[in-house]
């Protein structure tokens, strides 16, 4: 006796078999999707945040390993449930629980960068000397942390570090009595052509102040010697007030020039070969120089040279702001941050230098 079918039965059979079709062929083009997608892609990863990984690691798990495979997805089945192992680790990670870790606490950044700081900035400090500072800070750490933490950071002990001074340092220490000297050349037509012309300037380190002590175009020895009674001169020498030179290494500055100097009480720093970082602030005045006045005219004679420094020497010092100097003017008139008169354009140099300024009410 065979089993009959109802209509009803059948009409069941026949939606869940129309249904079933759909479903494969959602399936088909979603395959289908991927697969582009691969091609596409070719060997470059997808990443994805972890959000994203969450949500492909629980519908990963729900579909198991052999239909991830028959799918064809995106991610290998071995990847989106190595995701979902990692989700039920972390939710039975209790760490973040625990009131105390074991051990020592770690010292925190921001006191292992003043360590640091303090031994850099103080070089005969030993080990006990930063200890007992951080500790007037409000910060208690041992002798043997700090010790740790310099030798971390590749820094020496005190009695070798304290024989490493830094540029930066001997700078700062010499800031008031400290004072730089250098030639820069320029080309000017002549009687005889085109002749090149050395000038000689001075800058004043603290203040930025500037000394064209003069040119020539021949830096001889007699000539240098005569610079330097200039320089040194009691009364109205640039460098009365100072103790120390910064030069470099060009036979120019010779031997006789340095000793008219050292007779006045200024050492000459000679700087070590090609370093001319280390005479920074003359070099980026030179710098300031060319690209304002020089390198665009054209000089005739010393005597147009001259005119032309001189203009721009004071536009340097009253006219222009200075990065170096928190974008404040050298010298500044009265008028400098006035908000009240009429805007007015002080012209140097056929406008090359443009100042522009207040005119008193």
């Amino acid at each position: 006796m065979g089993f009959i079918l109802q209509p009803w039965q059948l009409f069941f059979i026949m939606i869940a078999g129309w249904i079933n079709q759909q479903q494969q062929e959602v399936i088909e083009y979603l395959r289908t999707e991927n697969q582009i997608l691969k091609e596409k892609l070719g060997k470059q990863r997808i990443l994805l945040n972890d959000d994203q990984r969450r949500r492909l690691a629980v519908k990963g798990k729900i579909l198991g390993r052999k239909r991830l495979e028959e799918i064809g997805t995106l991610f290998t089945p071995d990847t989106i449930l190595r995701w979902h192992k990692k989700l039920v680790t972390i939710k039975w990670d209790f760490t973040h629980r625990r009131k105390h870790n074991p051990g020592r606490p770690r010292l925190s950044d921001e006191v292992r960068q003043f360590v640091v700081r303090m031994a850099i900035e103080n070089g005969t400090w030993g080990y006990d000397r930063i200890a007992d500072a951080l500790k007037n800070v409000g910060y208690k750490i041992s002798d043997e942390s700090v010790r740790q933490i310099l030798k971390e950071q590749g820094i020496e002990p005190a009695p070798d570090r304290k024989r490493q001074t830094t540029w930066s340092t001997f700078l700062k220490a010499h800031w008031e009595v400290l004072s730089a000297i250098d030639f820069t050349t320029v080309e000017v037509w002549t009687k005889g052509g085109l002749i090149t012309f050395y000038l000689l300037f001075l800058i004043e380190l603290k203040t930025r102040k500037i000394y064209f002590a003069g040119c020539t175009t021949n830096p001889h020895e007699i000539w240098m010697k005569q610079i330097a009674r200039n320089l040194s001169d009691e009364e109205e020498g640039f460098l009365r007030d100072k103790r120390k030179l910064i030069m470099d290494r060009d036979t120019i500055f010779c031997e006789s020039f340095r000793m008219i100097l050292n007779q006045s009480g200024i050492q000459s720093i000679v700087l070590p070969p090609r370093s001319p970082n280390l005479n920074a602030f003359i070099e980026r005045f030179f710098r300031s120089l060319k690209s304002e006045c020089i390198n665009r005219m054209l000089f005739f004679g010393e005597n147009s040279l001259r005119k032309a420094i001189k203009e721009y020497l004071v536009h340097y010092h009253r006219e222009r702001n200075h990065q170096g100097l928190d974008h404040c003017i050298i010298q500044p008139e009265e008028e400098v941050g006035q908000g009240d008169g009429e805007i007015a354009c002080r012209e140097r140099l056929g406008g090359l230098l443009n100042y522009y300024y207040r005119k008193a009410a």
